[in-house]
């Protein structure tokens, strides 16, 4: 590998280490630096970093922005109303007293399944806060386990683009693959809460101040009249978390800031809560197995010519990230919030959720800058090859190559249809079966998500996790899975 692509990769890691532990700039000033050093050193031309920048900036906002932003306005309204707070009681004696995490991973790999990581992270996490609420405590425990519980179908189990590519590359039986990547996430499911639990309570205590106070501060929303132009509703939840009785008819007090007149009203029950979360996951779960379907009807898993026919068209449309949010934020609206409830207070409401999820649009699409200039400067390519190139156990090819290029630019997506690529005339010489190599690919693509990976970002910020602890939060427990897929894939490559 080239010694220039090398000290550029290393230069990029080290600019963000350095500005995001050392100095008084924020993660998004680190990650856009990161990119201009990265892109200077690999002997970028500099017109071209900029453009890499604002295109990956773009494209990655394009993708996950608009979701964010609607899923953190139904989550607001969720808390406000005090329908997550219903939900997250209702998940408690599902589940059964202790088996929190158990429930926030299963959840999470069940979402992920057809949807994004990202978006689903961003629709399931007030769960995870309002349990939190509900105990006390253990809120990092249970955003590290809903994250990852999510990595593991992200990665393993198609119709999710990555491994449904993977498999398309390969020529690997799709139900094969399905039926091996939920195996497998079954079997790592444990390794995520083990992780969860043995590092949330160490970083606990590290949640930053803003998060801490989202998420032990419950707010509820309460119907009243008369209620001024411009003035701020301040809302607390009294009720003590210990009593028992279906949380449905918990009582919400409210504070009104401005002297308006006080109101009380009923939280919405767990089956009116979870609407506006069902709903919009059925409409993209109904997208994704549609167009498998068409596409495996077509013979095209791979898709690159794929072109949806008529009865997908309107599943297409609804099932839509964006579409179906849109209606979940309505759903949220309507049927969570009592009428009476003013209109300049749900649009301020509407306008906290916006204002939180800003900063986290601006690292996700600085993320996806840095992810783009390292592309283009060739250091993930430039892994690939030298990974290829030397003589390894057949399977450990696919798994590094994924883990390498995983490394370089941040996205597992890319990373696996890279190992994909290059592993695809390699399969006859070496004698690897298309199922092993597919899960190789998989499971080498979750290997230590850090700055550059756009997920990474989501999870850490939402779960209050900055610096230093984010790496052992997060880094650290997608790299546990990665390391307890290995011998996964060398039993799997015993058995076929």
């Amino acid at each position: 590998m080239d010694l220039q692509l090398i000290l550029a990769l290393a230069a990029g890691i080290a600019t963000i280490v350095v500005i995001v532990l050392a100095t008084r700039l924020d993660a998004f000033i680190a990650l856009l630096l990161a990119a201009v050093v990265t892109g200077i050193v690999a002997g970028q031309d500099l017109l071209s970093i900029i453009d890499s920048i604002t295109t990956g900036f773009g494209d990655t906002l394009a993708s996950i922005g608009i979701v964010i932003g609607l899923g953190v306005g139904i989550g607001k309204i969720l808390e406000v109303s005090g329908a997550a707070d219903s939900l997250a009681r209702a998940f408690l004696r599902a589940f059964g007293k202790g088996r929190e995490p158990w429930a926030m991973g299963t959840v999470g790999s069940l979402v992920s399944i057809p949807v994004f990581c990202d978006s689903g992270y961003v629709i399931m996490n007030p769960l995870a806060r309002s349990i939190a609420r509900v105990k006390k405590g253990g809120y990092v425990t249970l955003a590290l386990a809903l994250g990852c519980g999510m990595t593991l179908t992200h990665h393993m189990v198609p119709p999710t683009p990555g491994p449904l590519a993977a498999t398309g590359i390969l020529g690997a039986d799709i139900g094969s693959v399905i039926l091996a990547g939920i195996v497998f996430t079954v079997v790592l499911l444990p390794v995520v809460v083990v992780y969860a639990r043995w590092i949330g309570p160490k970083l606990e205590p590290m949640l930053n101040a803003q998060v801490k106070h989202d998420v032990y501060t419950e707010v509820s929303a309460a119907s009243a009249e008369g209620t001024k132009e411009g003035s701020s509703r301040v809302s607390t939840l009294t009720a003590d978390h210990e009593h028992s009785g279906d949380s449905s008819t918990d009582s919400a007090t409210s504070q009104d800031a401005a002297g308006s007149a006080p109101g009380t009203g009923k939280k919405p029950g767990a089956f009116l809560g979870f609407l506006p979360l069902i709903v919009p996951l059925l409409l993209i779960v109904a997208n994704t197995v549609g167009t498998a379907i068409d596409k495996s009807a077509q013979g095209e898993l791979a898709g690159d010519a794929y072109e949806p026919s008529a009865w997908v068209a309107p599943l297409a449309f609804f099932g839509n990230p964006v579409v179906a949010l849109i209606i979940g934020l309505i759903l949220a609206v309507y049927t969570l919030l009592p009428r009476v409830t003013p209109r300049n207070q749900v649009q301020s409401w509407l306008a906290d959720g916006a204002a939180s999820a800003g900063l986290i649009l601006l690292i996700t699409g600085a993320g996806g800058s840095f992810g783009l200039v390292l592309r283009e400067s060739g250091v993930g390519d430039a892994l690939a090859e030298a990974i290829a190139s030397i003589s390894l156990p057949a399977l450990l090819v696919p798994f590094l190559i994924a883990s390498f290029v995983r490394l370089a630019q941040g996205s597992g997506t890319v990373a696996m249809i890279t190992a994909a690529s290059v592993t695809a005339p390699l399969i006859a010489p070496l004698g690897l079966d298309p199922l092993v190599a597919v899960m190789a690919c998989t499971a080498g693509s979750m290997v230590f998500s850090y700055f550059n990976d756009s997920y990474f970002w989501v999870v850490t910020r939402f779960a209050g996790l900055d610096g230093i602890n984010a790496i052992k939060g997060w880094s650290g427990i997608t790299t546990a899975v990665w390391i307890c897929s290995l011998p996964l894939l060398f039993v799997l490559d015993l058995i076929v």
